[in-house]
């Protein structure tokens, strides 16, 4: 038989050898030095996989940063929709734009316009609107935003590593500024106004500005961050477009992996002002070539 590149491919190249017969997530990374040693300080951010993780870096030996805690005294108060199982309270963050936000926020380059929500005679984070105790004041409102602000930064600058999930392209934006909500305004509090609301759903060159954008601001802050970019495989619970929740989900999660190898790729002569490491959250493939394949041995996502 004639040679041909694909004799010399090792086993990890072929469905039918790595996935069909036999798959192992450790086998999906490549890269020339581990993606973690213990000695890391780790952040996540993003879709709710970088929370998921979380138990299983704890239990495996790894540091995981907690910069904004209760007092011990309010500790076993409930919370809701997770915003204790990330580094700051800042809860799920589904897009590149909102994280970009959320830093330029955090070292004081963006001030929202609709900065806070009167419900029920309290006041209301826009971008944490689930919490469970929310302001009784604004003067209150002004102390606990600051505070969060600093735990956002506190993060960000003594990371080693920040696991940040790519999770949607779908969002709801401010109609005066831009600003992006975690949630659709309505949904889980406040008032939705078509005159101040408006959808948007990014493009591949729109989310790979801002994950580029992203690595500028935090090589600024953190010249020594690693970032290890995931991508949820979690479907949309709805989508706000015209197409099928499944044809909306495809595109979305097509435009996040481009994006992020478009990111990784980016300016290799300079590590420090880009992801180090990229991959896809890993959910067990099986033998239809529609589910998307493994590229990390992180733990596999939940929910998006």
């Amino acid at each position: 038989m004639t040679s041909h590149p694909y004799r010399s491919q090792p086993d990890r190249a072929f469905w039918s050898r790595a996935v069909a017969k036999a798959f192992s997530p450790a086998e999906t990374y490549t890269g020339p030095t581990p993606l973690l040693v213990k000695s890391d300080r780790i952040m996540s951010a993003g879709s709710c996989f970088a929370s998921n993780l979380v138990p299983f870096l704890e239990s495996a030996g790894f540091t995981y940063l907690r910069t904004e805690e209760p007092h011990p005294y309010f500790r076993r108060l409930p919370e809701n929709l997770g915003y204790r199982n990330f580094t700051a309270a800042y809860g799920n963050i589904y897009t590149a734009r909102q994280f970009l936000q959320l830093i330029d926020r955090a070292y004081g380059r963006f001030v929202p316009a609709e900065d806070r929500w009167y419900v029920d005679g309290t006041v209301v984070d826009p971008f944490r609107p689930g919490l469970r105790y929310p302001a009784r004041s604004d003067a209150e409102f002004d102390v606990l935003t600051a505070q969060h602000l600093a735990a956002v930064r506190d993060g960000l600058e003594s990371a080693t590593v920040l696991v940040f999930t790519l999770g949607l392209t779908e969002a709801w934006r401010s109609s005066v500024d831009g600003a992006i909500y975690p949630a659709c305004p309505g949904t889980i509090s406040g008032e939705f106004d078509p005159a101040r609301h408006e959808f948007h759903n990014f493009s591949a060159s729109e989310v790979t500005d801002d994950l580029h954008a992203i690595c500028d601001r935090l090589n600024e802050v953190n010249t020594g961050l690693r970032i290890i970019l995931t991508v949820s495989p979690v479907p949309l619970v709805a989508t706000a477009t015209d197409a099928h929740v499944v044809v909306a989900t495809t595109r979305s999660k097509a435009i996040l992996r481009v994006a992020e190898a478009r990111s990784s790729t980016r300016d290799p002569m300079s590590p420090t002002s880009r992801p180090t490491r990229s991959s896809v959250a890993p959910r067990r493939p099986t033998n239809s070539s529609n589910r998307i394949a493994a590229r990390s041995a992180l733990s596999r996502s939940k929910r998006s």
